[in-house]
């Protein structure tokens, strides 16, 4: 099949629902803590090199800058591209699910836990590659609907987790170990499969792009609905394994049909097919003489492309950063100790299983919606979109006055609040990084803007709400029961959010400048292009 951007876009979409192995942690680490004999100290501190190697992809944005930068009047390269940050991805998360396949089944000598700790970072590490390669890509190819596919990309990274655990309780329930040996295959092999088929088409932007990309967001609006409902059935009633195989069938066949989008719109693509001369996605080594032209073009150039260091040296690099530091960190820290705060309310096993599990599509639509309303906004209305930054934390806020207050029913809408809201900033943050530092570099920034994440969880669930619970902890095995185990630590975490909603707020008055030009460029580029 002929590439472009539509099956660059479903062949990314396929591998971001491959990728996310490191929300499935829970399935695979009974059988590593029980094979290695390590106690839970040992086991929380592999799952921390996992989040640090899910989140600090540094090195991939690195990598695809490297590779992905067009240089003037240089020959066209087979070792350059997308594909590379692919190559390294599928390589890092064979070595490290591998490995650890080989541990757990006893086919290698017990090894030291740091070891361990290295190759489950490698595993989680491999998926920063496969987002920043997708991710980047797709911002370059849909530059006027960046949060939209941003936010399709993110999305079905959050549902990839509950995806290949269905797979899981179809094709291997009861075998962990087999389940770590398909980590290390399958989105390995599916992106080797796939990965020449995501390139940068640098092509007009049409005023259809929407209605297809709005056809990608309405399949991932369906996947998620479906795995919603698997999600509550299992919880209910126990499924039978061929009950899980036609369920399993169901949602693959859904997974299959963003290509038939994808096909429908490379067909209506074709009739319209141009070289890309808007100055919006150009590399500015290859723009600059051009940029030179009227000046009224040249006041569309708005974007200054800046490398990480030169971000670092701004304010709005720090102001994103300190907005995300409380926004993504009180809310990973909020999933992290959600089953040990249903206990302390008294919520059933059951319960709790479902609060965790429904997490993952809470954490979807926010990453969902907070691209595609955002994009909705600024088209329509101009709105920044550092605007919806500061709106969902400023409703994370009240999400966590919610968890904290303790009154029945309260993790059921404050988990639906907070997990609607820290989804988002996985959606806003890398959009408003290419907005505001440009594509050039997109990658190496917003990873490293991601970093946020870990370290505040690690703040906020260690230093925070960990330190308070064992304050308030007297029971047998130093359980807590009671609406105060966690109250204070989590009114500590509304004033956390609060404070990143006063960031975010800064942040939006700084950049209104830059999106009122945005905005210009925007209409600019739909007036020459229609």
């Amino acid at each position: 099949m002929e590439a472009s951007k539509w099956i660059a876009a479903a062949a990314s979409i396929w591998i971001q629902s491959s990728c996310g192995a490191s929300y499935a942690f829970g399935i695979y680490s009974p059988i590593l803590k029980s094979s290695q004999g390590y106690d839970q100290s040992t086991l929380d501190t592999i799952s921390v090199f996992k989040d640090i190697g899910a989140n600090a992809g540094i090195l991939s944005g690195i990598l695809y800058a490297a590779v992905c930068r067009r240089r003037l009047n240089a020959p066209p390269s087979f070792l350059r591209g997308p594909w590379v940050v692919h190559t390294a991805g599928s390589i890092q998360c064979f070595v490290g699910y591998f490995f650890l396949w080989l541990a757990v089944t006893g086919a290698i000598p017990r090894p030291h836990v740091a070891l361990t700790c290295l190759f489950m970072f490698l595993a989680a590490h491999a998926q920063t590659f496969f987002n920043t390669a997708n991710i980047v890509t797709a911002v370059q190819n849909f530059p006027g609907y960046s949060g939209t596919i941003i936010g399709i990309m993110k999305g079905f990274l959050g549902l990839s987790g509950a995806i290949v655990i269905q797979i899981y309780q179809a094709l291997f329930a009861g075998k962990p170990s087999t389940f770590l040996l398909m980590l290390a295959l399958v989105p390995s092999i599916l992106t080797l499969v796939l990965m020449f088929f995501v390139r940068v088409h640098r092509v007009q932007s049409k005023d259809y792009d929407k209605s297809y990309l709005d056809g990608f967001s309405l399949i991932s609006i369906i996947v998620a609905a479906y795995i919603m409902f698997l999600i509550i059935l299992e919880n209910n009633s126990p499924m039978s394994q061929f009950t899980h195989a036609f369920t399993l069938a169901i949602l693959l066949i859904l997974l299959s049909s963003p290509l038939i989008i994808a096909i429908k719109a490379h067909k209506h693509d074709s009739q319209f097919l141009s070289p890309l001369n808007s100055p919006l996605i150009k590399d500015p080594e290859l723009s600059v003489q051009e940029n030179r032209g009227t000046s009224s073009e040249a006041t569309l150039d708005v974007v200054e492309e800046k490398n990480l260091v030169q971000a670092m040296h701004t304010s709005n690099f720090w102001l994103l950063f300190i907005a995300m530091l409380c926004g993504m960190g009180s809310g990973l820290a909020t999933v992290n100790n959600m089953s040990q705060i249903g206990e302390s309310l008294g919520y059933t096993s059951s319960e709790r299983s479902a609060l965790v599990s429904l997490w993952s599509i809470w954490n979807f639509l926010g990453r969902f919606g907070g691209g595609y309303a955002s994009d909705i906004f600024l088209h329509n209305k101009g709105w920044a979109r550092p605007l919806f930054m500061t709106l969902t934390l400023a409703t994370m806020t009240g999400g966590h006055i919610i968890i904290g207050s303790g009154f029945p029913g309260n993790l059921y809408v404050g988990s639906v609040i907070v997990g609607i809201c820290y989804g988002a900033q996985w959606s806003l943050m890398p959009t408003i990084s290419s907005e505001i530092f440009g594509v050039l570099h997109m990658g190496t920034i917003f990873n490293t803007i991601a970093v946020a994440s870990p370290l505040g969880s690690y703040i906020f669930s260690v230093r925070v709400i960990g330190y308070l619970y064992d304050k308030e902890a007297s029971g047998v095995g130093d359980s807590c029961i009671g609406t105060h185990c966690f109250m204070l630590s989590f009114f500590i975490l509304a004033s956390v959010s609060f404070f990143g909603f006063l960031v975010a707020l800064v942040l939006f008055i700084k950049t209104r400048e830059i999106y009122a030009q945005i905005v210009r460029r925007r209409m600019w580029e739909y007036k020459i292009s229609n």
